[in-house]
């Protein structure tokens, strides 16, 4: 009998079965590994998945800086300003003289000038037609000489009766009706020689004269027109002088005096210097204004009847000052832009007072001795990094040193 015998058949049948199931449990190992493997996140090793670290962020475009934008600082300044008043009036004719003709039923035959023309004193306006006014004189001066041929008969029978009466050749009362006959010759000798100076006054009105020198403002007639005594023709501006009439109310009235300047603002742009020539001397009891009547130079591009605005200067006092371009209009308010100590902008809201020229007032808001920036704001921004080339002071030397003496304490 043989040491070993042989395996029976079904043993060997088991031991299959068993290498089988152990494969298949190796090859789902494999496939569930491989799973986890490929819905892991790119790019990570898997030492660190394996070791729970967490990936890395994704790198951001980050825009580089923006470049400091080099600036001019100024610091403002103390000056004395007078207060000043707004006032409201129309631009009137210093004197505007109405020119018509004294006689009347006669035809216009010349109008020479015209509406904005500037005259001469005694230059021609107008004439009419003077035929009848030269017939009227002829008869007057017929009259006159007729007058004077009388009285110089009643002369010489006067002197005549007088030789006679001593030798009774002339009654008396003959010598009375010589005296008599005389005085009444006189009269009408006089009377002949005022209708002649009548009717050569009617000659001479029959050519209108200018009365000033000036400026045609106003003409009302036409050639071929038959005017009537009184009638306004012209009106005439007396040597083209303007005025301002400004309009203020009584407590700024009583403050004003003559020679003051004035002010005006033009239409064109440029301001109109002018001196108060009178203060009314009442005030409106409705309105309670009174009227100023200021002086224009006689250069002025005013014409009259314009409406415009200016300013009256009063008192004197301070100002903290800077130039226009330091400061940008936002809205209803204004902004100043300083330098903080990292370079960067800041915007500081302001408040403004009186305007001169190209300056400004800084009524509150801003220190005296803190400088901003000169110009060129509009385009600012809080926050823009800046550098500073310059600073200007526009202190005066005692002013400034005493500010950087109390900045030093």
């Amino acid at each position: 009998m043989p040491l070993f015998s042989k395996k029976p058949r079904h043993f060997k049948s088991t031991q299959n079965t068993l290498w089988l199931a152990a494969s298949l449990v190796l090859l789902l190992s494999a496939s569930t590994i491989s799973i986890a493997q490929s819905t892991a996140s790119p790019g990570v090793p898997q030492n660190a998945a394996k070791n729970g670290s967490a990936a890395a962020p994704a790198v951001q475009n980050v825009p580089p800086p923006r470049p400091a934008r080099p600036v001019s600082l100024i610091t403002p300044k103390i000056e004395t300003w007078p207060d000043q008043i707004e006032a409201h009036g129309n631009i009137m004719p210093w004197q505007e003289t109405r020119i018509g003709t004294e006689i009347g039923g006669l035809r216009l035959v010349s109008v020479p000038v015209n509406v904005g023309d500037v005259v001469k004193k005694g230059q021609i306006l107008a004439k009419l037609n003077p035929t009848t006014v030269e017939i009227d004189l002829e008869t007057a001066n017929a009259q006159l000489m007729e007058a004077q041929a009388a009285q110089a008969q009643a002369l010489a029978t006067l002197e005549r009766g007088k030789r006679l009466a001593p030798s009774g050749g002339v009654s008396q009362q003959d010598l009375m009706l010589y005296e008599t006959q005389k005085h009444t010759t006189e009269a009408r000798l006089n009377a002949a020689r005022a209708q002649v100076k009548t009717q050569q006054l009617r000659l001479d009105s029959a050519t209108l004269l200018a009365p000033d020198d000036g400026i045609i403002s106003s003409r009302s007639v036409s050639e071929g027109a038959i005017v009537q005594a009184g009638s306004e023709l012209f009106r005439l501006i007396r040597q083209g002088r303007l005025e301002w009439r400004a309009e203020v109310n009584g407590e700024t009235l009583i403050k004003l005096s003559v020679g003051q300047e004035v002010t005006i603002k033009s239409p064109l742009g440029a301001d109109v210097k002018g001196r108060v020539r009178q203060i009314s001397p009442t005030i409106d009891l409705s309105t309670r204004n009174g009227l100023i009547y200021v002086d224009l130079p006689a250069d002025t591009n005013f014409k009259a009847g314009l409406y415009v605005s200016g300013t009256l200067a009063l008192s004197k006092r301070k100002a903290l000052v800077l130039p226009a371009s330091a400061l940008r209009r936002n809205g209803n308010s204004y902004q100043v832009f300083r330098v903080s100590a990292d370079n960067k902008v800041e915007a500081v809201d302001v408040e403004v007072g009186r305007t001169r020229e190209d300056r400004m007032e800084i009524v509150s808001g801003l220190k005296e001795h803190a400088p901003v920036i000169a110009k060129n704001v509009e385009s600012l921004k809080a926050g823009d990094p800046v550098t500073v080339q310059e600073t200007i002071d526009e202190r005066p030397v005692a002013q400034a040193a005493s500010a950087a003496d109390k900045t030093g304490d």
